[in-house]
């Protein structure tokens, strides 16, 4: 296996928060499981990793009940579920120990927000030398304000943002019709 998709935090605590109906791609949930449907036909591996901050009292402490995937995605036998405390599926898990030990050298990464824990995971994923396909529109992000200022960067922004930070530096940008073929 020299692939492998990596759907990073997928979970319902993202739509536990009020800023969830201002979400940047509302169908992400089909677009990622496209993504597995293809991966899975192609023998790839997918990993599935959740976000969880225990003890936070909120929507990522796991004791909250919603630190799980979205209805309508699920592993199968044989695909890991990972659980990070970091931004990167990597700092906290043992992500990539398994992707080396199963010889995966190229990685699909989509997921829950583009530009944080999506954006951060491709970046670690490359600097250890690992391909990467960045999937945009299986990503999706809210609005994020300034930290000083209150200023929104949109989501669109955001997104942009993120393809011009990744592009031929730390992935290849793509489309989920680019990767399974289908328009």
């Amino acid at each position: 296996m020299s692939s492998a998709l990596v759907v990073i935090d997928v979970q319902e605590s993202f739509r536990q928060r009020p800023d969830w109906a201002q979400v940047s791609n509302p169908g992400v949930v089909g677009q990622v499981g496209a993504l597995v449907e293809h991966a899975r036909a192609e023998g790839d591996l997918v990993v599935w990793v959740l976000h969880s901050e225990p003890g936070s009292g909120t929507a990522f402490d796991p004791a909250s009940g919603h630190v799980r995937l979205i209805e309508g995605l699920s592993p199968t036998d044989g695909e890991p579920l990972l659980h990070k405390t970091s931004h990167n599926a990597f700092t906290t898990t043992n992500l990539q120990q398994l992707l080396t030990a199963r010889g995966t050298r190229d990685l699909r990464v989509c997921g829950i927000r583009t530009e944080q824990c999506c954006e951060t995971t491709a970046r670690v994923g490359s600097d250890l030398g690992f391909g990467i396909t960045f999937v945009t529109d299986a990503t999706a992000t809210t609005p994020l304000p300034h930290w000083r200022t209150g200023a929104v960067l949109g989501t669109a922004e955001l997104v942009e943002r993120t393809e011009y930070a990744l592009a031929g530096r730390f992935a290849t940008i793509a489309t989920v019709a680019e990767i399974t073929g289908v328009a």
